[in-house]
């Protein structure tokens, strides 16, 4: 099945029970959650879903739960990256499998990667699949900065890479891909401070952690951009930037998991070395979901 991939694209946090294994039936209200408010797509093990913590079979375990309860409901876009480049290719292969309609790729390393070596990652886990790759730049969590004109460069060029992600949190950088790809290169914004000028730059989508805890109100404010209406949408998103700023201020999954107690689903603790938010802390960002959902 093809999707074009566009507008609210949705991080689900990776649940876990009270033993720290994960929990698929939590995930799966997640989902419907998010789907039934109307989101675009799905983006299962990012930074959000924790990806980074999870054993291989753990991720497995995910992004095939999270492929079979979408159902084409929504296309998957499924975050594949691993420390190796072997590594992340067998997983796009196994989202492929899965039925994914997208993989997406952050380049991780413990050394510093050069541009050399980042161009023969990135074309050969594109390679590997028959998958339509999203290349990942967030440099606040992996170090590694791509800068517009590379990004450009790698999807003119290899075939596979057909979209970009842009999270340093500069929007010279999204205007610059447009100027670079000449408006052809479809670039989704993941700093959620931005999302209203990263559309208002032409940005697809905004790949967002938000609708786990106000899925609705995130879809209600791409919904009245698309449609024109710039003011009751920038209204809309003016009720939301204190929850997003808060949201950003610890990693997502501590933030977004201790958020989402309030909102009726318990998605357990994010795993060891991060810790839960402080309780004084989780009361505030409890107020901010009351706020932006009354």
């Amino acid at each position: 099945m093809t999707h074009t991939i566009e507008g609210i694209v949705a991080y689900p946090v990776t649940p876990f029970d009270a033993s720290g294994r994960v929990d698929t039936s939590a995930l799966a209200r997640l989902l419907d959650r998010m789907i039934e408010a109307g989101v675009d797509a799905i983006a299962p093990l990012g930074s959000t879903g924790e990806s980074a913590y999870l054993d291989e079979r753990e991720w497995q375990q995910v992004a095939a739960a999270s492929v079979e309860h979408a159902g084409g409901r929504v296309p998957t876009v499924v975050g594949v990256s691993d420390l190796t480049t072997a590594a992340t290719a067998r997983r796009a292969q196994f989202a492929e499998r899965a039925g994914a309609a997208a993989a997406m790729v952050l380049p991780i390393s413990y050394w510093p990667l050069t541009q050399a070596e980042l161009r023969a990652h990135f074309t050969a886990v594109a390679e590997s699949t028959a998958l339509p790759v999203m290349v990942y730049n967030n440099p606040a969590t992996t170090g590694i900065d791509m800068t517009p004109e590379f990004l450009v460069e790698l999807v003119h060029e290899v075939p596979n890479i057909a979209m970009i992600k842009e999270s340093s949190g500069d929007i010279g950088r999204m205007h610059r891909i447009v100027e670079l790809g000449g408006g052809r290169v479809p670039f989704f914004n993941g700093s959620n401070p931005l999302a209203l000028r990263a559309f208002a730059a032409g940005a697809a989508g905004w790949c967002t952690a938000a609708p786990c805890l106000v899925p609705e109100r995130v879809v209600e404010f791409w919904r009245l951009l698309r449609a024109g209406e710039d003011d009751r949408a920038a209204a809309i998103f003016g009720k939301l930037e204190p929850l997003l700023t808060a949201l950003v201020s610890r990693g997502l999954p501590t933030t977004v998991k201790s958020a989402l107690r309030s909102t009726g689903l318990d998605a357990g603790d994010p795993r060891m070395p991060l810790l839960p938010l402080e309780a004084e802390r989780t009361r505030e960002l409890d107020a901010l979901v009351a706020a932006v959902n009354g």
